[in-house]
């Protein structure tokens, strides 16, 4: 029994954080941007524990799409489906649990954050099957990602304000700019598999896309810090993640595969220092 909870464990990513992390740092940025440095403490609970719930149900259904796919992939091919240890039909067992114990925790939220869940809920079951129709499956990923943000005005605020579509814009920005670094570390299996990224629509110029992407995240923060009249502790935590930049642009340069799983995991960081710029603008505001 401990062994079969392992591996559902394992399935779900709880041995990964990064992916919780990576979800939940715009998260809340939308909900201390949206609550004006004090959002609800019921909502900052709910999409806390949403995020990880929606982040391991997205694994689990990740897992089953892909299940012809992981057990030719140098770095999938243990995971738990791939490698005989879970069953597809578990997978989506614990995938639709794990979702409608995030769709409780909604539902003591709004009726308009109620119906954004669905298109949210919507955008994690799709995501995973984009790779085989379109090369920008990471853009995708980061719609389904951001998607957390409206809905964080919206239970904020009872409204989606403009700047919330804005600061979606810039989660699908950051999202394809890291996730195309993952993307980069298998680039040669989803060639021979079929499998599609915008790695691979990049090609040799995946470094200078990934670098545009950031600079247009960076003038969408900007953009976004002008209308709300945000001051030099906003600005300082952009200016600390354009440094997790600099260091992700030297890691990839090098182009020593061994490194490009680096500079994604760096994107932890990024995260944080906008999230502790945002904080200490509204703290000391």
């Amino acid at each position: 029994m401990f062994s079969k909870l392992k591996h559902y464990a394992i399935l779900i990513r709880l041995n990964k954080p990064i992916g919780i992390f990576l979800l939940l740092w715009p998260t809340m940025w939308a909900l201390w941007i949206a609550g004006a440095g004090q959002p609800d403490k019921l909502i900052i609970a709910i999409f806390v524990a949403g995020t990880v719930l929606m982040r391991s149900a997205g694994c689990a259904i990740n897992d089953y799409a892909d299940r012809d796919f992981d057990p030719h992939v140098q770095r999938t091919r243990l995971r738990p489906i791939a490698a005989g240890l879970v069953t597809p039909g578990e997978a989506l067992v614990i995938a639709a649990l794990l979702a409608l114990c995030a769709f409780g925790l909604v539902l003591l939220t709004n009726e308009l954050t109620i119906k954004l869940s669905v298109g949210g809920a919507a955008l994690a079951a799709l995501y995973p099957y984009m790779k085989r129709h379109t090369y920008v499956p990471q853009a995708f990923l980061g719609l389904a990602f951001g998607w957390a943000v409206p809905m964080a005005f919206a239970a904020q605020t009872g409204e989606v304000t403009r700047i919330a579509w804005l600061l979606l814009l810039a989660n699908v920005l950051w999202t394809t700019a890291y996730d195309t670094i993952y993307a980069m570390v298998d680039r040669e299996d989803d060639l021979r598999i079929g499998v599609k990224s915008t790695a691979i629509l990049f090609g040799q110029g995946d470094i200078v896309a990934v670098m545009i992407l950031h600079v247009l995240f960076f003038a969408t923060m900007v953009l976004i810090g002008h209308q709300l009249e945000l001051g030099w502790y906003y600005y300082g935590g952009l200016v600390v993640a354009s440094l997790s930049t600099l260091y992700q642009f030297v890691l990839l340069r090098s182009r020593d595969e061994s490194k490009y799983f680096r500079a994604f995991l760096n994107n932890n960081w990024f995260g944080a220092a906008i999230f502790a710029g945002i904080g200490l603008e509204y703290y000391f505001k």
